[in-house]
């Protein structure tokens, strides 16, 4: 009975959605309040039943309900409670029904934050989301029902969840990440509303910047854990493999960045309006096309949730009417909120224009190699595999460029800047990044290769500008502390979020340059040294889990003939398939790794993995600092001031007449 309350909860659900998008809009347009207020309680009424539908869903695991057939491929009775309930965002039908809920859980708290915005506003942007809402309900109910039953008889068991998401960071990441994705479709709302109405001012970009922010918070620290859980989990000790779907988050990430510069821009200085909005479109839209990628099964992937063609063409289909609709209307109404502000070409706005452009050129240069090899493929051209050669070809240049551009646009002021003040400012901070560069490539190793000192040399460029901007508008407060506190939360957090960056950067180069490893076979007490360790390999033993049962590793790490540690890596076997659990022992500077291979004769022989990976951690504190950062940006206060009768807000009509 559970589950059939739960799709009835999606099928009212579905009405109430198809009512958002319509009544409220027509309020807007004819001026009527009773209409447009509608569109709060119709929002919170769809949390209420995507809520209550979701919760039949959990209770369907958690009680073991094997006649739901989404049940029972996706879990077990021997799974551990806590994987139960990510069981239920663990395949296709319960991820999608996951993202529906974010989605109206996101425009319940529009609706919730949004008293000080205009009626005619509120009401465009909660239509908006309204309309996106019955697309994804309309393919849950009809392609992807997470409720329908096993006939004639049940199992007695389920299969199991996939034991690559059995674990914790599996239990944060897929929440997280859909956080985000979703997130931005507050932002596309808001853009397509200001192109219904025709008005965009600097008050719109304050209301849609701290959305934008929390959304790109979310989705960062969700990239960050689908990293850290692939650099555990796999056993490969990479972090990033340029799979398809890794692509697909780091795309709307990138243009998502890019939005965030580009409403700085049109909330101080009122410019890059058409191209703000048009940021916020293509964002959402790469979220979309994320979603396609996962579920569409043109792809093969561990994080991809479906393999059927037909759910795939409606995804598609829902994609095209989303963007062709949105770009439609941008090119018929974006010359109404156009702006014709000058600005000189050594300025804050022109290397935030450059920050944009590169920024949307390397998720172009990603799209193309995520989406050409399946274009071939689809129209039978043959097969190519676009790799790691490419993208890190492609890819990194730009964000060295970028990282340049960081530096410079710290510096320059709003409006106008000198060449003559600029070279002042930096001519002492490049001769220091040149040094330390050098100084700290020679560090880490005999060998200097040019790629690792040019980006410890950007590094340390992104570091000493945001000193030397912070030290150039705290010079004339009576104390540095004090002059600190001026500042503000919101330029605070942009210099925390840009020191993420560099902290990333440096994870990213000393690790990727100076790592090493050796794969090889060992068998009980067999010594071998890398670098400054010796691994002692102790030998294998039997351990049984919850739901596997797990070959159970001891390798013995010493240090200058000190014991430092020792490191259990697993191979477990789950009802389904095998898995490697690495053994890492972490530092602030260096991790070290091992993972745990085939058995190799019958003398306990085992194959072996081991790793030092210098400052691989700091790729994902860097992370978490960007998060930070954006967490104090969003907490100035004057995103929490009520704005009242700010602007007034013109009419369909007037607009046209204008």
């Amino acid at each position: 009975m559970v589950p059939e309350v739960g799709l009835l909860a999606l099928i009212v659900a579905l009405c109430l959605s198809l009512v958002l998008s319509i009544f409220p809009l027509i309020g807007s347009y004819s001026g009527d309040l009773r209409l447009m207020s509608q569109a709060r309680v119709l929002s919170f009424g769809l949390l209420f039943f995507v809520a209550l539908s979701f919760a039949c869903l959990v209770w369907a695991f958690v009680s073991n309900d094997f006649s739901v057939d989404y049940v029972a491929r996706h879990s077990n009775s021997l799974l551990p409670w806590q994987y139960k309930i990510s069981a239920t965002w663990g395949g296709h039908e319960g991820s999608l029904l996951l993202w529906v809920l974010i989605l109206v859980g996101w425009m319940a708290a529009v609706a919730r934050k949004s008293n000080h915005l205009p009626p005619e506003l509120v009401a465009r942007v909660l239509a908006v989301m309204g309309m996106v809402t019955v697309g994804f309900l309309l393919f849950t109910v009809l392609t992807s029902n997470p409720f329908s039953r096993l006939l004639p008889f049940s199992p007695l068991d389920g299969a199991d969840l996939n034991p690559l998401l059995q674990d914790v960071g599996l239990i944060v990441h897929p929440p997280m990440l859909y956080m985000g994705y979703v997130g931005f479709a507050v932002a596309f709302a808001f853009a397509i509303a200001a192109l219904l109405g025709g008005h965009l001012d600097s008050a719109w970009a304050r209301w849609v910047r701290p959305w934008t922010t929390v959304a790109w918070l979310f989705l960062t620290l969700g990239i960050a854990l689908g990293s850290w859980w692939a650099y555990y989990e796999l056993g490969w000790g990479g972090w990033w493999f340029w799979d398809p779907v890794e692509n697909a988050s780091l795309m709307p990430w990138l243009v998502g960045t890019a939005l965030m510069h580009s409403l700085a821009v049109t909330e101080k200085r009122g410019l890059f309006k058409s191209w703000t909005l048009l940021l916020a479109i293509f964002t959402f839209s790469l979220s979309l096309l994320g979603t396609f990628l996962v579920r569409s099964g043109v792809l093969t992937s561990v994080h991809a949730f479906a393999n059927d063609p037909e759910r795939g063409v409606f995804i598609l289909l829902y994609l095209m009417v989303v963007v062709g609709a949105s770009l439609t209307l941008f090119a018929l109404r974006a010359p109404v909120v156009d702006s014709r502000i000058q600005f000189a070409a050594l300025s804050r706005e022109t290397l935030l224009l450059v920050n944009n452009i590169l920024l949307t050129a390397s998720a172009a240069t990603v799209l193309l190699g995520t989406l050409f090899p399946l274009l071939l493929e689809s129209l039978d051209l043959g097969m190519i595999s676009v790799g790691p050669p490419y993208f890190n070809t492609m890819f990194v240049p730009m964000t060295l460029l970028l990282a340049f551009a960081l530096g410079i646009g710290v510096l320059l002021n709003w409006k106008r800047g000198t060449a003559q003040w600029l070279i002042s400012q930096t001519r002492w901070i490049v001769m220091a990044c040149v040094i330390g560069g050098f100084a700290f490539a020679r560090m880490l190793g005999q060998d200097l290769q040019v790629m690792q000192v040019l980006a410890l040399t950007l590094v340390l460029w992104i570091v000493l500008t945001m000193a030397r901007d912070m030290i150039n508008k705290t010079r004339n407060a009576s104390g540095c502390w004090r002059g600190l506190r001026r500042l503000g939360p919101a330029y605070l957090g942009m210099h925390l979020a840009h020191l993420g960056l560099a902290v990333t950067i440096v994870g990213v180069v000393i690790s990727s340059g100076y790592s090493v490893q050796r794969d090889l076979r060992m068998a009980p007490g067999d010594r071998v040294m890398l670098g400054d360790y010796q691994f002692r390999f102790d030998g294998v033993g039997a351990r049984d889990g919850p739901n596997y049962h797990s070959d159970y590793g001891s390798v013995t790490v010493y240090q200058d003939g000190r014991q430092m540690t020792v490191l259990h890596p697993e191979k477990r076997l789950y009802t389904t398939m095998p898995m490697t659990e690495a053994a890492i022992d972490p530092g602030f500077t260096r991790d070290i790794y091992v993972a745990l291979g085939e058995p190799l004769g019958g003398d306990g022989s085992w194959a072996l993995r081991l790793h030092i990976k210098p400052f691989v951690r700091w790729i994902w504190l860097g992370a978490i600092l960007m998060a930070l950062g954006g967490a104090l940006a969003i907490s100035d206060r004057r995103y929490r001031v009520k704005i009242r009768n700010r602007i007034q807000w013109r009419s369909s009509e007037e607009v046209s007449r204008a």
